[in-house]
């Protein structure tokens, strides 16, 4: 296929990850990127063999077919509304909006113009993921009846350059990070019917360590503790943990639990990672990743680790979707449904009762074994 064009808006800290496999992909090309800050968007064009463009001059760009929205989440809506309006394919940085009505609002825009959208977190589909799909599938658990998931740390003032926008509305640790094991746990499971929750604010304002702003103080505007519960279509339920309020723990990203074993799934965050499973009460075994593509370590994570990162996966996948027909991966409707859960999550603490999701969704496919982009183009 020919490669398509892609417009990226947003030269942040993410966007060097989707450069790079831009630059290295048969399927898109990046042509252009854009910034609010020139100054920005003209670095990163330098750095990575681009053109810098303003997003009026990208979306006029009658070669540039799906634009790379990578901006803040509070813009997100904004900025691929636009994108749809100028007869663009969007793919978001997650979430794809920071509330559920703009997402619906976005499906329903690029339903009427038959263009599609597409969100991260596209990790589930690296090697890691798929492979936990898989035994899933094959039974080895027998029938999933529940599981637990966690993802705490001390909070992104620790480290991100510019944190105060995650303390801000449409921020926090759910919308921020709970949308990897969620979509994953979709992906493994299916819809999500109801949710049960319980929220909490650690501090209400936050001293930054990060060098750009060191020193500085956050106002905290959202929860950063969410501890709830998430009752699936199929029956399971799985409880859930987010939180920017936790020094250490040595609970698993995601376990499942079924009637004849369990397993451990890896860092939702990353493709790849280690896949356990037991058989009833046996001894944990290792599972092989490696006939599945995106799940080979590719980047320093210190302490000598490496992790697999693959975040142009599901950009790939979109673009041989659009080419061939068939449906994408991480697409608009599996990332509503995310998004309803998530947002669901606060309204059942601030509200004090279950809320019910009036989303479904239908599990992605699984990805073809292989290796790299090509698994996309041989459907």
């Amino acid at each position: 296929m020919k490669q398509m064009k892609l417009g990226v808006v947003g030269c942040g800290n993410i966007s060097d990850a989707y450069l790079r496999g831009g630059a290295n992909s048969k399927i898109v090309a990046v042509k252009s990127v854009t910034d609010i800050n020139p100054d920005s968007a003209k670095t990163k064009a330098e750095t990575h063999g681009v053109s810098a463009v303003t997003y009026d001059e990208m979306l006029a760009d009658p070669d540039v077919q799906i634009i790379i929205n990578l901006t803040v989440p509070q813009a997100h809506a904004e900025i691929s509304k636009l994108a749809l309006q100028a007869g663009k394919h969007v793919y978001s940085e997650k979430p794809f909006a920071v509330t559920f009505s703009e997402a619906q609002e976005l499906v329903r825009v690029a339903d009427d113009r038959k263009l599609r959208i597409g969100s991260a977190p596209d990790t589930f589909l690296g090697a890691g993921h798929q492979t936990v799909r898989k035994l899933i599938d094959e039974g080895r658990i027998g029938t999933v009846t529940g599981g637990a998931v966690t993802f705490a740390t001390p909070g992104m003032e620790m480290w991100h350059p510019n944190p105060f926008f995650f303390f801000q509305k449409g921020g926090g640790p759910v919308l921020d990070i709970g949308c990897y094991p969620i979509t994953q746990l979709v992906n493994c499971l299916g819809p999500v019917r109801s949710v049960v929750a319980h929220a909490s604010k650690g501090q209400e304002k936050r001293t930054i360590t990060s060098d750009l702003h060191k020193g500085e103080q956050v106002t905290v505007e959202v929860p950063t503790t969410v501890n709830g519960i998430l009752d699936f279509a199929n029956g399971a339920n799985v409880s859930f943990t987010a939180s920017w309020d936790i020094w250490k723990h040595q609970r698993k990203p995601i376990e499942l639990y079924g009637t004849e074993g369990s397993i451990l799934n890896p860092d939702p965050n990353f493709f790849g990672g280690a896949v356990k499973i037991s058989a009833r009460n046996g001894d944990w075994e290792a599972i092989d990743i490696s006939t599945q593509p995106f799940g080979k370590p590719n980047q320093p994570a210190g302490e000598g680790r490496e992790v697999a990162n693959y975040r142009m996966a599901g950009v790939y996948d979109m673009a041989a979707a659009i080419n061939s027909g068939r449906s994408h991966r991480a697409n608009g409707g599996l990332a509503l449904h995310v998004l309803e859960i998530m947002e669901s999550l606060e309204r059942a603490s601030s509200e004090n009762r279950r809320i019910y999701t009036e989303t479904s969704c239908e599990r992605p496919a699984t990805v073809p074994q292989g290796e790299g982009e090509e698994v996309f183009l041989a459907e």
